[in-house]
């Protein structure tokens, strides 16, 4: 008898210990309940005020729907100063040729297939109109683009040998959004002016020109150098004019908007994707101070 009590206490005391332990694990899960919920709460409230991710390009980079909601508001393009009165002109300058093609990729030369060798670029080019402060997007104009190769040579240029050539030229047609795009390769230099691409902005009634804007953009000097330290540019050394040492970029607009630094206000929102790089500029086009 002794010995079956005996065995029947130690079974009892093992039932107390496994509830008890029972318990203590429910009641550490009940605690932790709260705990749970909070963080899940903070997540949540966390989480709308957590920077968005960077994007490429310029911070007017909208929607459909948003661009067409842009009618009814006033412009807040950059660059601010120039939100009202338009984008500055340049100067054409002496190669710009009508008749390009009408192409997106201006990399190869229609003429005998060749390609131009470089760091890959692509534009991105928005334009609006401006109209008692609103933002228009202007829709079906024409936009030529023309640049220097990595070794600072035109296209359709007879004293450089290249007449009759295509290569780096081009035009598209704005789309609903009033943008267009471009690839092409990083331009070269030569000898007197700093690195840049030639736009101009044209809209027709017709067989008619009704408005023409003509302009340059430029890059950050630092990226200029950058590089030209690699393949294909090093061939032709480094740039030998900056920004502000080129008298188109830090002389007046060509439609007596600026009277100094014009250049300034033609810089590239650029932006590294793996070994490319993303242009993007928004053209404000006053048709006041358009050329007709």
């Amino acid at each position: 008898m002794n010995h079956s009590g005996t065995i029947a206490n130690k079974r009892r005391r093992v039932t107390t210990i496994v509830l008890i332990m029972s318990g203590a694990i429910l009641l550490a899960a009940v605690l932790t309940l709260p705990k749970i919920a909070f963080s899940q709460s903070n997540r949540a409230d966390v989480l709308p005020n957590a920077p968005p991710p960077r994007q490429i390009g310029s911070s007017t980079e909208l929607s459909a729907i948003q661009i067409s909601a842009s009618t009814n508001k006033t412009c807040i393009l950059k660059p601010s100063l120039m939100k009202l009165v338009g984008t500055p002109q340049q100067t054409e300058g002496p190669y710009f040729v009508d008749g390009m093609p009408n192409r997106s990729d201006i990399r190869s030369d229609p003429v005998d297939g060749s390609i131009q060798q470089g760091i890959p670029l692509q534009i991105v080019i928005h334009l609006y109109d401006v109209d008692n402060g609103s933002c228009i997007p202007l829709r079906g104009a024409k936009v030529d683009i023309w640049h220097a190769n990595s070794q600072g040579i035109y296209s359709s240029v007879n004293d450089q040998g290249t007449a009759g050539k295509k290569f780096l030229r081009g035009y598209q047609i704005t789309d609903h959004n009033g943008t267009v795009r471009f690839t092409t390769i990083y331009p070269g230099w030569y000898q007197g002016r700093t690195i840049h691409i030639h736009v101009k902005v044209r809209t027709f009634e017709g067989p008619q020109e009704s408005l023409e804007w003509t302009s340059q953009f430029y890059f950050n000097n630092s990226i200029n150098h950058q590089i030209h330290t690699q393949l294909p540019y090093s061939n032709h050394g480094p740039p030998t004019t900056l920004n502000e040492q080129d008298g188109i970029f830090t002389g007046a607009s060509t439609d007596g908007m600026l009277s100094n630094n014009s250049g300034e206000h033609l810089m590239f929102d650029l932006a590294q994707q793996g070994q490319s790089y993303i242009g993007t500029f928004d053209i404000v086009l006053n048709s006041a101070r358009s050329v007709r």
